[in-house]
């Protein structure tokens, strides 16, 4: 299956209360990053990957993503699936399932940015015939995240809130969620329709204790937006680490 043939899945109904001293009355997706909406870096990075179909779980003020973004991004056609009460992240997948339509779709997290080739994620994932895979990032001080915990053949163990316990880690780094998933369908019809549960919290322990999820280690950057303070380094982040840089206009209407 070639990259336009994937798709892309984008979890963008957070609440953001913790951004909320910074970004009030919009979805955190939309906060102003470098004269543009935060979720346009996400959509960019399907772009220069050559995706095409993106499906945006949207909840909290859903409209106004709409009313930003409408049908269609720099040639990627942009679907909406809109909670109608909270979900949770694997909520939210589960019932965006209709629109998404390939055999493995790409799962990303509205709130975190990876600096990553698409292409090697991918690969790595058919090439383990895998179910579901998280994209890993390592990170020097792991107490806000906790540690992502492998075996030798990369399949993830187990989730430690915090690094104090080092047992069965296969190196010195700690390695955290990057917010980046593949999933195939068969695991995203495990999850429970109508059920408002987390990914993070609910679903992927569950499938750890079933050796059912991989854990491929990147090399990338990493920006998590759920703070005041990240929020507030994300300027210097986009203009060092951010996809292409070259101008892209947004569109100012619905398509």
């Amino acid at each position: 299956m070639s990259n336009d043939q994937i798709t892309a899945a984008i979890l963008v109904g957070g609440l953001g209360t913790r951004l909320r001293p910074v970004v009030a009355d919009m979805p955190k997706v939309l906060a102003n990053v470098r004269g543009r909406p935060f979720l346009s870096y996400l959509l960019d990075v399907l772009v220069d990957h050559n995706l095409k179909d993106v499906v945006l779980c949207t909840g909290y003020l859903g409209e106004q993503v709409y009313k930003v973004f409408g049908n269609t991004y720099h040639g990627l056609r942009l679907q909406y699936s809109q909670e109608s009460s909270p979900l949770g992240t694997a909520g939210a997948l589960r019932l965006a399932a209709p629109f998404l339509h390939s055999d493995v779709v790409l799962v990303m997290n509205g709130d975190s940015y990876y600096q990553t080739d698409l292409g090697l994620f991918f690969s790595w994932h058919r090439n383990r015939c895998a179910d579901a895979t998280l994209l890993l990032t390592a990170v020097p001080d792991p107490d806000r995240y906790g540690c992502v915990v492998l075996d030798q053949d990369d399949h993830i163990v187990r989730f430690e809130e915090k690094r104090d316990n080092k047992r069965g880690l296969l190196d010195e780094q700690c390695w955290i969620n990057a917010g980046m998933y593949l999933f195939s369908q068969q695991m995203l019809s495990n999850i429970v329709l109508g059920r408002a549960e987390s990914l993070e919290r609910e679903v992927f322990p569950v499938w750890a204790d079933k050796a059912l999820l991989y854990g491929f280690r990147g090399k990338g950057k990493f920006l998590d937006m759920g703070t005041p303070e990240s929020y507030g380094a994300a300027e210097q982040f986009f203009s060092r680490y951010g996809p292409d840089q070259r101008s892209r206009t947004q569109s100012e209407s619905v398509q």
